[in-house]
């Protein structure tokens, strides 16, 4: 689940673990109802069979790492084995008899999803439990993730069902099968990642893809005019109604970038002032100023050799331009409905 902040993630899952009472909602782990405000159904948080596990661990400072775990796992005969079993599994048994404040913030994140796994939930929430760490720790503790909800032991079908909030690309590559984005309040696309980031209909969808996006009103087939009227050129998969809302996406190493307008071959060329100019790797992004209706400036990434011949500077005034064939159109979905 990706959005903005304020945008309604945690919100969401706190109403499925129970912790927020919702004005309406229904949810459902499976085929049992958790709440259903309009039937008067609200399991309590402690028989929802829901793990949480937050940016914060939240580990009890008295108790011993493995204490924290057993205290999970305590509905069992067996409970001091099946919590070292969780923090083996975890990389984290020989933390056990230490203390939380000990800890580094990746080992008590291990131990943290130990604790919240021993409790054997349906469903995992997962709200940005990687924020904070450092890149390390970040990716040894995505690794743990990855096996804990693949790996055996995962359900029948070898995977345990989650729900992980992030605002991290490398989460939703390395761990979601689908990705929902969140904007105001409502759902503003949802559907396989793949699908998702080749072609984001949301503000931020587009913005963590890394891709350029364009709204607007189709005025043809194949023809998008934006907010501020510039007309994009592109081709879809899918028949496109003249009228009706859509994006066009694009990749920055799409665009080529001048000081004058270029003639020649059919393109894209729209004017845009620079805003941000920023080194990424072997070339530079230059990111153009914030789009009439909010959307993320358009970006382009280019050679250093070419900043330095075009003498691009922040504040100045460039042409971008993208072939016809580089741009693709779709169907725009808006906050607060659910795309398809």
């Amino acid at each position: 689940m990706l959005g903005p902040n304020g945008s309604g993630k945690s919100t969401t899952a706190a109403v499925i673990a129970g912790l927020l009472q919702a004005d309406r909602a229904v949810v459902r782990v499976g085929t049992r109802t958790l709440t259903d405000t309009a039937r008067g159904v609200n399991v309590a948080v402690h028989d929802r069979r829901v793990g949480l596990l937050l940016q914060d661990p939240l580990l009890f400072p008295h108790m011993s790492v493995l204490g924290n775990v057993v205290f999970a796992a305590r509905r069992h005969v067996e409970a001091r084995s099946r919590a070292q079993g969780w923090l083996e599994r975890v990389g984290a048994l020989d933390l056990g008899d230490r203390r939380p404040g000990s800890l580094s913030g990746g080992q008590a994140q291990r131990v943290a999803l130990a604790r919240a796994l021993a409790a054997e939930p349906e469903v995992l929430l997962l709200d940005e439990p990687l924020t904070g760490l450092d890149v390390d720790a970040a990716a040894a503790v995505r690794g743990v993730l990855r096996d804990v909800l693949t790996g055996p032991g995962s359900g029948d079908s070898g995977r345990r069902p989650a729900l992980l909030i992030t605002h991290d690309l490398l989460d939703v590559l390395g761990l979601a099968d689908r990705v929902m984005v969140l904007e105001a309040g409502g759902i503003a696309e949802i559907g396989p990642v793949a699908d998702v980031l080749a072609a984001p209909r949301s503000r931020f969808g587009a913005r963590i893809a890394g891709v350029n996006m364009v709204r607007g009103l189709l005025v043809g087939p194949a023809t998008l005019r934006s907010a501020a009227g510039q007309l994009w050129h592109g081709s879809s998969a899918a028949t496109l109604v003249a009228g009706a809302e859509a994006v066009a996406v694009f990749l920055p190493a799409a665009v080529a970038v001048y000081r004058d307008q270029p003639h020649g071959s059919p393109r894209n060329s729209v004017r845009v002032p620079i805003a941000q100019l920023e080194s990424t790797g072997g070339a530079v992004r230059v990111r153009a100023a914030e789009q009439a209706d909010g959307t993320p400036g358009l970006a382009a990434d280019v050679t250093p050799e070419a900043v330095a011949d075009l003498r691009l500077m922040v504040g100045e005034t460039v042409w971008y331009t993208v072939k016809t064939q580089e741009v693709s159109l779709h169907t725009a979905s808006r906050s607060g409905t659910v795309a398809p």
